[in-house]
């Protein structure tokens, strides 16, 4: 289950969903839909990755689909960097879980204002991701 907060002036939509087990399998797609009223303002997307140091990537690449409230859709394929070349976790974080915020699209204009889908799926190239906590989603109001 995840958790949606709705827009307020000046907050933001969030979203978190739980890994189960810290185990993210390729047939997991995290799903996160938000209702987007306003279609003047431009917004900020952002990522949420949690992860425990038993990650054993530096990076990780995701595909995101977005679909509009009339249907339409795209596909975007994402590579982040979580830990630099030593190993060193990039973001927050609190003994051996890292939190790390990324940009996934700035300065978005929603056309259409209704309920935008959100699917995000791993692209690593293996079955499970050990290490992965939780994937959220953040869309607040660009400054």
């Amino acid at each position: 289950m995840f958790l949606l907060l709705g827009c307020r002036p000046g907050n933001h939509f969030s979203a978190v969903e739980q890994i189960p087990d810290s185990r993210w399998s390729v047939n997991n797609r995290i799903t996160f839909d938000v209702i987007i009223a306003d279609t003047l303002s431009p917004f900020d997307i952002l990522l949420t990755i949690r992860n425990s140091s038993l990650y054993p990537y530096r990076n990780i690449f995701m595909f995101v689909t977005t679909v509009s409230p009339e249907g339409y859709w795209i596909r975007d394929t994402l590579e982040y960097q979580l830990a630099d070349e030593k190993g060193n976790w990039y973001g927050r974080g609190l003994g051996d879980i890292h939190d790390l915020s990324v940009p996934f699209k700035t300065d978005v204009i929603f056309p259409v204002s209704g309920s935008y889908r959100f699917r995000i799926e791993h692209g690593m190239r293996k079955e499970n991701l050990e290490g992965i906590m939780d994937i959220g989603i953040r869309i607040r109001y660009r400054k």
